[in-house]
C-alpha cells in the first residue's frame, strides 16, 4: 500500500522480531489451553457432585467449542479494523470470566453461560494469533502457524498434574477460579506486546515448495468456492474423532477401569489418566510445528494424507487394545499426534489457496469447523450409552479419518492445484 506524501513506507523488520511476535502469540494461546483440554479433568466432579447426566454436561464442552469458532471471522474482522492487541485484550479478561463462572456455577444452565463467554474470549485469542502468524510469516507459513497452534495444543501439558491436585484437595470451583483468573490476566499483559505486519515489513518470497496462490480472495469469495467446503468437510470429519477424544479421554478409562491404575514409563509413575492426558497435551503440541515444517517441505496435502490415516489407524488399535493400561497411554498419545496438526496444515492451506490479504478472516472461517465438529461429540456420549461401550463410536471415527486421508490425496490435491493454476493466468489476474 502507498504511503501518503512524505511518509516513509515500513521497512522490513528483523526475523528476531517477528520471531519474538510469534513467540507473545504461543504465550497467549497457552494460557487458553486449559479452557479446552483442562475440561475433561473437571466432568467426573461435576457429575458426582450434581448427579447430572453426563451427555448433558458435555453440552458445556460443545458450546465453548461452538463459540470459540464460529465467532472467530467476527474476530477476525476486528483484527483487520483496530489490531490483534485490542481483540486479545478484551478475549483475555473473557477467558477469566467464562471460568470465574463455572467456579460459582450450581446449574447446567450456568455453566453453558460459563463456557460461551469463555469460548468466545478463546477463540478470539485463537485466531488473532495464529492469523497474526501466517501475515509476518509467509516464508515459513506452516511452520509458525503450527507454532502457534502448538501453544494452545501442548500448553495444559504444564498444568495436567496442578489442575488435578487443586480439584481434589480444593474442589473443582476452586480450579475454576484461580486458573481463570491466573490465565486470563497473562493474557492481557502479553497481547499489550502485540502487533501486525505492515505492507513491506515481512519477506516478499513465498515458499517454492508449496503451490500458493498470487491473488487474495476477499472473505465472501472464499465461501463461494466449492473447494472451500471440501476442505471444510474434511476439517470437520477429523476434528470431530480428535474433540471426542479431549473431552471423553478420562471418562472413557474411567469406563475402562483403568483411569487409576499407576504406569511406570520413562522412569515415571502416574496414574493411566495423569500420564495419558500428559502424553497427549505434549504430542499435540509437538505435532503442530512438526507437520507444519514437512508440509512446507512435501506439501500440504501429502502430509495431511499421512496425518489422517496415522489417527485412523490409532484410534481403531485403541479400539482393539486400548484397555490395557500400557496401550491406552500409548495409543492416545498417537491419536493426539495425528491429529493436532489439523491447526496447522488447514489455515496454512488455506492462505495458500486464497491469499494473505484476509488470511486471518479466511482461516478463521475455515477454523469454523472445528465447531461444527463438536456438535457431534454430545452425540458420540449418547451412542456409548445406547450401546453400552466405546466400540461403535471408536470404528466409525477411525473410519472417517481415513476416509479423509483419501480425500486429500485423491481430490483436495490435484483440484487445489487446478485453482491456484488458473488464478496465476493472464485474464485472472486482470480480472483480479
Amino acid at each position: 500500500m502507498a504511503g501518503t506524501p512524505g511518509e516513509m513506507a515500513p521497512q522490513k523488520v528483523s526475523d528476531g522480531y517477528r520471531w519474538w511476535q510469534l513467540t507473545v502469540g504461543v504465550i497467549c494461546m497457552v494460557m487458553i489451553a486449559n479452557l479446552q483440554y483442562g475440561w475433561t479433568f473437571f466432568v467426573p466432579d461435576i457429575q458426582q457432585k450434581f448427579g447430572w447426566d453426563r451427555s448433558a454436561i458435555q453440552w458445556a464442552f460443545t458450546l465453548f467449542v461452538l463459540f470459540e469458532t464460529w465467532l472467530v471471522p467476527v474476530e477476525a474482522w476486528f483484527v483487520d479494523k483496530y489490531g490483534p492487541r485490542r481483540v486479545v485484550v478484551f478475549s483475555g479478561i473473557l477467558c477469566g470470566v467464562g471460568w470465574v463462572i463455572n467456579s460459582y456455577a450450581t446449574t447446567l444452565g450456568e455453566f453453558y453461560l460459563g463456557q460461551v463467554i469463555a469460548g468466545i474470549g478463546a477463540g478470539g485469542v485463537y485466531g488473532t494469533c495464529v492469523g497474526n502468524a501466517l501475515k509476518w510469516f509467509p516464508d515459513k507459513r506452516g511452520l509458525a502457524a503450527g507454532i502457534t497452534a502448538a501453544g494452545f495444543g501442548a500448553g495444559a501439558a504444564l498444568t495436567v498434574a496442578p489442575i488435578q491436585w487443586m480439584i481434589g484437595e480444593h474442589g473443582f470451583q476452586s480450579a475454576f477460579y484461580y486458573f481463570g483468573i491466573g490465565q486470563g490476566l497473562i493474557v492481557v499483559i502479553f497481547a499489550l506486546m502485540m502487533v501486525g505486519p505492515k505492507a513491506g515489513q515481512t519477506p516478499q518470497t513465498v515458499n517454492a515448495n508449496i503451490i500458493q496462490t498470487k491473488r487474495n480472495y476477499a472473505p465472501t469469495e472464499v465461501l463461494r468456492q466449492p473447494i472451500f467446503w471440501l476442505m471444510y468437510l474434511m476439517f470437520v470429519v477429523v476434528g470431530a474423532g480428535g474433540l471426542m477424544a479431549t473431552a471423553n479421554l478420562k471418562p472413557i478409562a474411567a469406563d475402562w477401569g483403568i483411569d487409576s491404575i499407576p504406569v511406570t514409563m520413562f522412569g515415571l509413575t502416574m496414574t493411566v489418566i495423569t500420564f495419558a492426558a500428559t502424553i497427549d497435551r505434549i504430542l499435540n503440541g509437538l505435532t503442530r510445528p512438526f507437520f507444519g515444517w514437512v508440509s512446507d517441505h512435501i506439501g500440504r496435502e501429502n502430509t495431511m494424507c499421512i496425518c489422517f490415516a496415522l489417527e485412523g489407524l490409532g484410534i481403531y488399535l485403541l479400539y482393539l487394545w486400548g484397555h490395557d493400561p500400557i496401550w491406552f497411554v500409548i495409543l492416545s498419545g498417537c491419536v493426539f499426534f495425528a491429529w493436532g496438526e489439523i491447526y496447522s496444515l488447514f489455515p496454512s492451506t488455506c492462505t495458500d489457496t486464497f491469499g494473505t490479504k484476509y488470511a486471518a478472516t479466511n482461516a478463521g472461517l475455515l477454523y469454523t469447523a472445528k465447531g461444527t465438529a463438536a456438535l457431534i461429540v454430545p452425540f458420540a456420549n449418547t451412542l456409548q450409552q445406547q450401546t453400552g461401550s466405546w466400540d461403535l463410536v471408536l470404528i466409525i471415527a477411525a473410519g472417517a479419518n481415513v476416509g479423509a486421508s483419501i480425500l486429500a490425496i485423491a481430490v483436495l490435491k490435484p483440484w487445489r492445484a487446478g485453482v491456484v493454476r488458473r488464478n496465476a493466468l493472464p485474464e485472472a489476474q486482470a480480472m483480479a
